[in-house]
Parts: C-alpha cells; structure tokens; sequence
C-alpha cells in the first residue's frame, strides 16, 4: 500500500487544468453528478502544456514531464523530457493504458469507447496485469485520463466512478483524442512506459527499476484519429530513448537488453499506419516485439556497467511527419 495518494496528486492535476480552461485552450465540464470533466481536444484546440499536465496526471506524481529539443539526424524536432523515479508504480500501474472503457449504452442510447489510464486503475485493478505488479491503493478520489473521440457522459462517470469505489462528485477524467496537440504531447509522454511494460513482457523484474528517463519527439497532429494512432507510435518505436537505472545482477540485463528497443521486431522498419493497413486494422496481429523505444540504455548500478541497444531512425520518424 502506496503511502502517498496518487489519485488525490493527479486529481488535483485535473482540477488544475479545469481552474485554467482559458490559459490552456480546454474546456471544463461539472456532469450533473459532480464529476469533473476536462476537454483538452474534442471541442477545443487544446494545447501542448494540457498534453504535458496530462502526462503528468498518468505519472501521478510518480514522475515529471518537461519539453526538451530531440534531435534525431540533421534534425531537431520539439520533444518532451520524462524523468520517473518511481517507475512500477507510476508507470505501469498508473500511466499504461490497460483500461479499455467500453458501454454499449452511454445513457444516450450510443455506444461509448476509450482507452483508460492513470492512477483509477489502481482502484479498479482488475486488468490482468495487476495480478503482477502488486501495486495497490485505497482513496476517496479517482483520476483518469482517456484517449478517445467523444466526451464521457454521466452514465461512462457512474461506470467509473462504481468501479473504482469512489462518489461520482470525487471522479476526475480528462481527455483528448490522439489526433490533438495534447493527444500527441501525452502519448510521447510514454516513452519510458512503454520500455517498461516491454521489459514486463520479456520477464525482467520490474522492483529492480529504480530511475527511468526518456525523451521522444512530439508528432505533428494528424488529419484524424488514425494517422494520428501512426504518427504517435511511429514518435517513441523511430524517435524514442529511454535510460534505466537498475539494482540487479547484469545477466538479468543481458539477458534481455538486446530484445527491449523496436528494433528487435520483426515487424520494425514499417510506418505503424502501414503495419495498420498491411494487417487489416488489426492491432494484435502486429508483432508485440515492436512495441518499444528505439534506443534502450540500461545502467546497474549494483556493479557500475553499462548497457545500450538500439538506435533512433531519424529518416523513418521523418517520413512519418509527412504522412
């Protein structure tokens, strides 16, 4: 059990973001149940500071997100900067989008679909991973971030809000699509996430990740949500690097070091939109190897060695700009 709220850190985040809709470009919503609900890309422009507030609404306080220039190449493309130092906990337990929020009925008679991350899944931890991780917490409050293409309604609060034991008047979600200034600026936001359920895959012992630190470019927005699913991933498997500090022995690195970057999919070298397309719009025929940085380095700091694999692709990542 967490000592610190992590749901309270990331709801008062949200809140944050409601208290500035103007600064920001969002739009702040009080269901008629009392939950908070910010629009960061819907039915506004959003911004990129509101991507950063909710990355860092994912990390729930477990980590921070900065801007920083990634060069990749001859090129240099404005990027985000992640610095987690509690990475099991903020990472895979709070910023993974493992929450798949499906409703046939929304209570407006549609169905409703969006991908559900940050610390309520601690509360509702009922995806299979948890079964893992052994992160727990009990709060009064609950905060979600979801990607996705409609706004939630009070019926999608109450789903929620039941699911994590809290009052609908305690719940705060905010959300954006992926093809948004901040849809883009969170997922790149995961840069070190996604190094860290790729070794959660690969059977590394995740208690001996002490410090994760990642920087990955920002893609340009997209002209709809599905170029925009490609662009975002194609910014962390072609442009992403992740450095980890571990306490461990070094054959459990090397045991696995060479299999962490995307390079080591055989699916690598496709634009994500093309890998789309070349498997029907299936996301689970893509080989799961992919789904990783471009470039992983690995310091133990039990004997002081050092280990790198990978690289970035500064013309891949480039054509996936332009697509």
């Amino acid at each position: 059990m967490f000592s610190t709220n992590l749901n309270e850190h990331s709801c008062g985040l949200i809140r944050f973001m409601a208290e500035r809709a103007d600064a920001l470009h969002v739009a702040a919503h009080t269901l008629s149940n009392g939950t908070t609900v910010v629009d960061a890309g819907l039915s506004v422009t959003g911004s990129l500071e509101a991507g950063r507030l909710m990355g860092e609404a994912c990390l729930a306080g477990c980590g921070t997100v900065g801007w920083s220039e990634v060069r990749l190449g001859d090129a240099v493309y404005p990027g985000v900067r992640v610095v987690v130092d509690r990475p099991k906990a903020g990472c895979m337990a709070s910023q993974y989008a493992g929450w798949a929020l499906s409703l046939d009925d929304d209570g407006t008679g549609s169905s409703y679909f969006a991908m559900g991350s940050g610390p309520a899944r601690m509360l509702y931890a009922h995806e299979p991973i948890f079964e893992h991780l052994g992160c727990s917490e009990t709060a009064d409050s609950a905060a979600i971030v979801l990607e996705g293409t409609s706004l939630p309604t009070e019926t999608v609060a109450e789903t929620v809000a039941t699911a994590c034991k809290v009052a609908p008047e305690n719940l705060c979600m905010v959300i954006a699509p992926t093809a948004s200034m901040a849809g883009s600026v969170q997922i790149s936001s995961r840069v070190v996430e996604t190094g860290m359920h790729k070794l959660h895959e690969l059977g590394f012992d995740l208690d001996a990740v002490v410090s994760g630190y990642g920087t990955c470019p920002i893609s340009p927005v997209a002209k709809n949500d599905l170029r925009g699913i490609g662009r975002t991933n194609d910014a962390v498997l072609y442009g992403g690097s992740v450095w980890y500090t571990v306490d461990c022995e070094d054959d459990a690195v090397e045991r696995v070091i060479d299999m962490v970057p995307s390079g080591s999919s055989k699916d690598y070298g496709t634009l994500f939109y093309d890998l789309f397309k070349r498997y029907d719009g299936d996301f689970y025929k893509i080989d799961p190897m992919l789904f990783s940085p471009a470039k992983v380095t690995v310091n133990n700091i039990r004997t002081g060695r050092v280990f790198s694999a990978g690289s970035v692709n500064g013309e891949l990542y480039a054509r996936s700009c332009e697509s």
